[in-house]
Formats: C-alpha cells, structure tokens, sequence
C-alpha cells in the first residue's frame, strides 16, 4: 500500500526531497504547493528528470485551500518551506492528514499553531530531519548523563551565505539545558550544506560527536523515514528524536569524573 504525500516547498531542499519521495517504492508524491506560480501545472517527476507523471505543481495563491485538501487528500504533508506554511496546511488536518514539519526555525507564534494542530493530527517537528543529526542529538545526551560534569560546545557550520543561527544548533542547546548565546558557535565559509559538532571536555579526554549532511538528499531520506513512522500514530507532538530513540536511553548510569 502506498502513503500519498504532498509537499510544501520546491526550491533547493524542497526539489531534492521531491526527487527521494518519488524513488522511494513505498510513497507516491501526489501533489506539490509553493508560492510561486513558477512551474505551475507541470509534474516535480518530469523537472526532476524521471519519464513519469508524479506530483503536480500547485501554486498557493490559485487554490481554494477549503476544498483542495478534501480532493486532493494525502496521508502526509511534508513541509520544506516556511514557517507561514502552517496556515496553509490547516485545512489538510481536519481530514486526517499527518503532518511531518521540517521548517529549520520557528518563532514562538507558529509553534503554538503547531501544538494546536496536534490536537487534529499527528504532527513530527524537527528543526533537522537527517537520521543523522538526531541519532547525534540523542547520543549527545546519553553521553551527558554519563559525565554530567563535563565542559560542551555546540558548533555548527553551514553555506557562506546563510544568515540566521542554525535552528538545529538552537535545538541541540536547548536538548541538552544549555545557554544558546554561550555554547553554540557558528561559522560561515564556502557551500557547507550543514555540519554540526558537539565537544565534551573532560579532564583527560575530549569526546567529539560530528555529523555532516554531505548532500541534501539526506532531508528527504530522513523526511521519508518521519512519515512512515507517523503513520502509526495517534493525533499528538512528535519529535524525530523520538522516532529514532535509542532502545539503551534509560538503561545508562551515571559516573563521577574525577576533576
């Protein structure tokens, strides 16, 4: 049985995902919504280079949002545009559509509408939806119960020409009870997709846990991964951390470090 997918979003992350959905034997991309009217009516499978048609192109401002999500009902939404997206994609929720949302930053507004809409639907946020960088995130804390006492820094590398800190970098942080503007460091150069490192300083010993997104398929592998664990949930929250959760998380003990 295949889960229908629409998607938000078909710029430069947003296309590659596309790509994944479509080589993926399990999903079917039905439709895709972006601001543009740019690309309007044609297929993401014929632009991506594939001989078949899959995933027609839509433009938000020439649907009736009320009746496109009934007619065009999709099991998952997966969102790689904007935060606005949120006000677009109601709709989709009142008839049972999942929502997997892989907006990098959110402002204290939009997560509320996010909450909400998990009272509707099941909703999976992450900031980063690379397998990866949740399996860092989670072996990240793991390694903090185990040498509470140990000095962290989070720094993250990305493109020259991305502005804003990294939302992952913020969630990492923020995971591990950490002061944002003290413990995340950011650097700028060159086209660096994404790289994020966590430093535990101990005594006698330095821990690094890295992880690179090396190409932006990794969001869509990790998007295709969210939206086959969401189709086993209830209405609620989640988190890709906890779709990737380790199994060994409770069962760690905590040492003294000698200082």
């Amino acid at each position: 049985m295949k889960i229908t997918i629409g998607m938000f979003g078909f710029g430069r992350t947003g296309s590659v995902v596309a790509k994944e959905i479509i080589k993926d034997e399990i999903c079917e991309l039905s439709w895709v919504l972006r601001k543009s009217t740019a690309m309007e009516g044609k297929y993401a499978s014929r632009l991506l280079g594939f001989d078949h048609n899959e995933g027609m192109i839509y433009s938000i401002e020439d649907i009736d949002s009320e009746a496109f999500y009934q007619d065009n009902h999709v099991d998952v939404i997966i969102d790689f545009s904007s935060a606005s997206a949120i006000e677009n994609y109601e709709q989709a929720a009142q008839y049972g559509t999942r929502i997997v949302s892989a907006i990098s930053k959110y402002d204290r507004f939009h997560l509320e509408q996010l909450k909400a809409l998990g009272k509707q639907t099941a909703v999976l946020y992450s900031p980063n939806i690379t397998l990866g960088i949740n399996f860092l995130i989670e072996a990240s804390k793991v390694l903090q119960r185990i040498a509470p006492h140990a000095d962290i820094e989070i720094i993250e590398e990305h493109f020259r020409d991305k502005r804003d800190v990294s939302g992952t970098a913020l969630r990492i942080a923020e995971d591990l009870g950490l002061d944002k503007r003290q413990h995340v460091n950011s650097i700028r150069v060159g086209g660096i997709v994404g790289k994020h490192e966590v430093i535990f300083g101990l005594p006698n010993q330095t821990i690094r846990i890295v992880h690179e997104s090396l190409n932006r398929a990794a969001f869509g592998q990790g998007a295709i991964y969210a939206a086959k664990w969401l189709m086993g949930k209830d209405k609620g929250i989640y988190t890709m951390e906890e779709a990737v959760a380790l199994n060994f998380v409770n069962n760690t003990h905590v040492f003294e470090v000698d200082e």
